[in-house]
């Protein structure tokens, strides 16, 4: 690619939550920043579309209040180990669901209005990661001297760097349908639907979303399970379309940052394996590489970035360490069916999982020592 000088003075590849969100608050900053996304918005996203308290929080924090008819509210929750049910909920705080196709285009188009330069809708063909350059499918030729990496598990600019995007022994497979019938409202979890996974049905505005995922080495009949799944909860599996897609949700990037690139949101592999949390954590990754790279071109040193972003990102890391050692628990094979008789027996379980889903509180807030209690609990028991 042809020597040509900064156009840019961050690209960031990648237009989802994530992008979005690092686009806004670099362009609010008055940094000239390029989104880039193969797609063309609208476009749809395979995704269970669950936005947490905490997320929610991230999001208005970001992007400001954003439309109420984007999301619709669920206030009661159905945990089941298959047929069985564990235990009913009608009081869930702080959880609403969204259409990833209308809430993702809201937000791009937020960070759009903010400044950013729109490149979406055309495919990268020639990309030179290290020197931050790009050259677009239309022949358009962008450079920057910061890159933001938000373009999801299967990473392009992660394969360019490292030859692979995440370790596929590793990350987790997820199977998602949407059927336009509307049930009761309530959000169900099946705790037991897959090894090391779960299934959901999630009430929409005007319909409903269900999915299965596990970490995807472990099952290889996913598709055979999931089509047994759905009729019991009144879906033919002959009568929809069924999609599939990698998560992360195994693998977390020890270090996003690498020096003057900064991987955010799926990319960096920020989903929680207990919760399914990914839409917060990208918002937020997405905002602290965006000041990382503010910070670093500030200071004329944009080799920084990648260091001050870990840095600020040091907390998001070590709350999904301690998800990932308790989802080691939660998911064991050996484990679980204890862990499923204590979640049947109180509602103490349950209420902690919604506690963090609703942002209440952390897994820091369990401390070491009641994490490791609770897995010794369940080991001996």
């Amino acid at each position: 690619m042809a020597e040509a000088g900064p156009t840019h003075d961050v690209l960031i590849i990648g237009a989802g939550p994530a992008g979005a969100s690092a686009a806004r608050v670099a362009a609010a900053a008055g940094l000239r920043v390029a989104l880039v996304d193969k797609a063309a918005f609208p476009r749809d996203k395979l995704c269970g579309g669950g936005i947490t308290g905490r997320a929610m929080g991230y999001l208005q924090g970001v992007f400001g209040p954003l439309p109420t008819d984007l999301f619709h509210n669920s206030a009661r929750m159905r945990f089941q180990d298959g047929a069985r049910l564990l235990c009913d909920i009608c009081d869930m705080p702080g959880m609403v669901m969204t259409m990833r196709r209308s809430f993702d285009a809201v937000l791009r188009a937020r960070a759009i209005a903010a400044g950013a330069a729109d490149h979406c809708g055309a495919r990268i063909a020639v990309m030179d990661a290290r020197l931050g350059r790009v050259q677009l499918a239309n022949g358009a030729r962008l450079e920057a001297p910061v890159i933001i990496a938000a373009d999801g598990v299967h990473s392009g600019v992660a394969r360019a760097l490292y030859g692979r995007a995440h370790d596929p022994a590793r990350i987790g497979f997820a199977l998602e349908v949407e059927v336009p019938e509307v049930g009761d409202g309530t959000t169900t979890l099946d705790m037991t639907a897959a090894p090391f996974g779960y299934a959901w049905d999630f009430p929409k505005a005007g319909g409903r979303t269900l999915g299965m995922g596990g970490v995807a080495v472990r099952n290889p009949d996913l598709l055979a399970r999931f089509r047994g799944w759905l009729p019991a909860h009144g879906v033919n599996p002959d009568a929809v379309t069924i999609k599939g897609h990698h998560l992360p949700f195994g693998e977390v990037r020890r270090r996003p940052g690498d020096g003057n690139i900064l991987f955010a949101g799926d990319a960096a592999g920020l989903v929680d394996p207990i919760t399914g949390e990914g839409i917060g954590w990208a918002v937020k990754s997405g905002q602290l590489a965006a000041e990382a790279a503010i910070a670093a071109l500030g200071a004329g040193t944009p080799q920084r970035a990648g260091t001050l972003y870990c840095a600020a990102m040091a907390t998001v890391l070590a709350e999904l360490g301690r998800a990932r050692l308790l989802a080691t628990v939660v998911y064991h094979p050996l484990v679980q069916p204890r862990f499923m008789r204590a979640v049947a027996r109180s509602d103490h379980l349950p209420r902690r999982f919604l506690g963090l889903l609703a942002g209440e509180m952390d897994y820091a807030d369990l401390g070491p020592r009641r994490l490791v209690g609770i897995a010794r609990r369940m080991l001996v028991g």
